[in-house]
């Protein structure tokens, strides 16, 4: 049996806040969910994520920061996501660049602190 694509859950803060982010400096869309739940379903793409509150975290007991990666398919749509998220206003925290582990990747950041490492691996290029 082969496993489908894993969701992340982010948590965040304030469910509204985040899906505005997520949508205006991170070209995602909302698929499903709203404040009054404190659980949404964005997507960009094959990427699909979940975003929940803190009250519907509680019972669980799970919380944030995380760190998520997303693979692109070259260093050219790498730089061009991250030239898209910058002029969108996303918070980079690391530029593009080729790593000794042979990953070419950027770092930004959502509201909530919460991580996304945009990455391409080279070693297939050699």
């Amino acid at each position: 049996m082969l496993l489908p694509s894993a969701i992340p859950e982010i948590p965040v803060a304030r469910t509204n806040l985040a899906v505005d982010y997520y949508l205006n400096h991170l070209g995602f869309v909302l698929d499903w969910g709203n404040n009054e739940d404190g659980i949404a379903g964005i997507s960009k793409g094959k990427c699909c994520l979940i975003l929940t509150d803190t009250a519907f975290r509680k019972g669980w007991g799970n919380s944030g920061p995380v760190l998520f990666w997303l693979n692109l398919t070259s260093k050219a749509e790498v730089d061009q996501l991250f030239t898209e998220w910058k002029t969108a206003g996303a918070k980079i925290i690391a530029e593009p660049e080729d790593k000794p582990w042979m990953l070419h990747e950027f770092i930004a950041a959502d509201l909530d602190g919460n991580l996304i490492r945009i990455f391409y691996d080279f070693r297939r290029d050699a």
